[in-house]
């Protein structure tokens, strides 16, 4: 009874000494960049999403960061082109309502630059991927009269969309296979 209830106290004592970070919608954006046609470039980003970090330590060197996205809030500032990325064929937004990550490693390798690994989700296709990260902070919110801990993170990676299903009927002389994903945002702790 006694081993039962010191684990108990342990589990509670380490759950309550992990601090929680909030994302911040209103300065947070989820984007990505695919070629097209071999000319250029598109550009898009999601409208609705959420967020946390979780950490035990202040440095954040244990963070825990899950992302949730909800795929039909898509927008490349094209209605007929979000159509066809909310179709069967490319996000299936219906079957498959939502886009995930959760990381697994956060490595500090220089300064405030990081490399993040994690597992991402989309379409029901769950693969590892590493990004490139640069935290700044934490630190004090500048107004004075808000006492909240903030961050900045930006994180960018590259995924090729033919690993998650995405548009397999697309040929990639019309939209590239490399989509560049860069996700910029700030935190606060709650």
């Amino acid at each position: 009874m006694k081993k039962t209830a010191l684990v108990l106290s342990f589990l509670v004592a380490s759950f309550a000494s992990s601090a929680q970070w909030s994302i911040d919608k209103g300065h947070t954006k989820f984007a990505f960049i695919a070629e097209h046609h071999g000319l250029s470039e598109v550009d898009g980003y999601f409208k609705k999403f959420d967020g946390k970090i979780t950490a035990a330590k202040d440095d954040l060197s244990d963070a825990v960061f899950e992302i949730t996205i909800e795929s039909g809030s898509i927008n490349t500032d094209l209605e007929m082109r979000d159509n066809h990325l909310k179709s069967e064929d490319m996000f299936d937004v219906e079957k498959f309502p939502a886009i995930s990550f959760k990381s697994t490693k956060f490595t500090k390798i220089a300064g405030n630059k990081y490399k993040m690994e994690g597992n991402m989700t989309i379409k029901g296709v769950t693969k590892p991927i590493t990004l490139d990260v640069t935290m700044n902070g934490p630190m004090a919110h500048p107004n004075p009269s808000n006492k909240i801990p903030q961050l900045g993170i930006k994180a960018t990676t590259t995924i090729k969309r033919s690993d998650f299903g995405i548009g397999g009927k697309l040929a990639t002389v019309m939209v590239g296979d490399e989509i560049s994903i860069r996700a910029t945002g700030e935190f606060q702790k709650k």
